[in-house]
């Protein structure tokens, strides 16, 4: 049976990873997932994101949704281009988006991949 997905329930456990060492630029940016939904094609996931603070830089080959539940991120493109999202914004990353992601307080948020 399909149903839908509440992200309000009890979590799974979590994935906890770093970006690649060579792309941090500061802090120790920890993070964890929780993936709460994968299509069968793997092409879309949705779940939700926390990161301790740190900057690193990102390269995305996928697009994201984003909508912050807490803390500061701000994402600065290769252009120049800073925008800072704070609980409650909402923004997308599209793929072939090149910047950095700087998480200036400890973030949560919900998001939806599609690569």
């Amino acid at each position: 049976m399909i149903a839908p997905i509440p992200f309000d329930g009890p979590l799974p456990a979590p994935v906890e990873f770093r970006p690649p060492a060579e792309r941090i630029l500061g802090g120790d940016p920890v993070q964890r997932a929780w993936n709460l939904h994968a299509s069968a094609d793997g092409r879309f996931n949705s779940g939700i994101w926390e990161s301790a603070v740190g900057r690193w830089r990102v390269i995305f080959t996928e697009s994201e949704f984003c909508h912050v539940l807490s803390g500061v991120i701000a994402v600065t493109g290769d252009d120049g281009s800073e925008h800072v999202f704070r609980a409650g914004d909402a923004f997308v990353s599209p793929a072939g988006f090149t910047g950095i992601w700087d998480v200036r307080e400890p973030a949560r948020k919900y998001y939806a991949v599609y690569e």
